[in-house]
């Protein structure tokens, strides 16, 4: 890192559940720029304060800015985070798990730092699909990240149909999530509308002590015992081939 680092917003990626030593899973460039932040923002005071109580930084973690931004931040709040960065100071932006950005309200914000002509970086660190492909023997050549799938039953079958029929038509991975709270109820549709020759994977609890990964044909599960994703960080994958 430069001795005299440039006003920037700094993409952090956060880890995917509680470990103690983050270094296993994030490269020592978040170190270094966690080392030079002015103030974080984050989805809330106290996942943010936690963040940096990981790292060496300026100033003790408590004694640090840290400013909030999540799905409930009106747009017009935006121009009012940025403004320390214009002012010549470097945050950063952080997600509860995984990176900024991605399956998070992130993008708005750096869409309009570089409005603003702000200086974006971004840092490597774990993403749960990512992983979650990778872990799971389907095809990787061509895939498709569709976040989260409805709440509203009807609705959700409806995307697992439109899901499966890309997946057949493009030969194409499709990779979904949901909260942990409706993984039952979403494993339970797809096993309902899913054909049998349809290859499902979930990867659940990644990175972490519990982690499991199983990945099958429709009509193979259909045999065997479920998991139990009561609770539990989980991505669901499907594939036809």
């Amino acid at each position: 890192m430069e001795s005299n680092p440039k006003p920037a917003l700094l993409l952090l990626p956060n880890l995917l559940g509680e470990h103690q030593h983050h270094s296993l899973y994030l490269p020592s460039s978040v170190d270094k720029a966690v080392s030079t932040l002015d103030g974080l923002i984050a989805e809330s005071a106290s996942a943010g304060l936690r963040y940096l109580g990981r790292f060496a930084t300026k100033k003790p973690p408590n004694q640090l800015p840290i400013a909030l931004y999540n799905l409930h931040t009106p747009d017009e709040e935006i121009d009012f985070l940025l403004e320390p960065i214009q002012k010549g100071e470097r945050w950063g932006l952080v997600s509860d798990a995984g990176v900024p950005c991605v399956a998070d309200p992130g993008s708005k914000l750096v869409r309009r730092a570089r409005q603003r002509g702000i200086v974006v970086q971004a840092f490597v660190g774990p993403v749960s699909w990512l992983l979650a492909l990778m872990l799971s023997g389907l095809p990787g050549q061509c895939f498709y990240f569709a976040g989260y799938l409805a709440k509203e039953p009807s609705q959700r079958e409806k995307e697992i149909k439109e899901l499966e029929k890309r997946a057949k038509k493009e030969h194409c991975t499709q990779i979904f999530i949901e909260t942990p709270f409706r993984n039952r109820h979403l494993l339970e549709s797809l096993l309902k509308i899913l054909d049998e020759e349809t290859y499902l994977c979930i990867a659940w609890e990644l990175t972490l002590p519990g982690q499991g990964i199983l990945s099958q044909k429709v009509g193979d599960w259909k045999k065997s015992p479920l998991p139990n994703l009561d609770k539990k960080n989980a991505v669901f994958l499907i594939s036809v081939y």
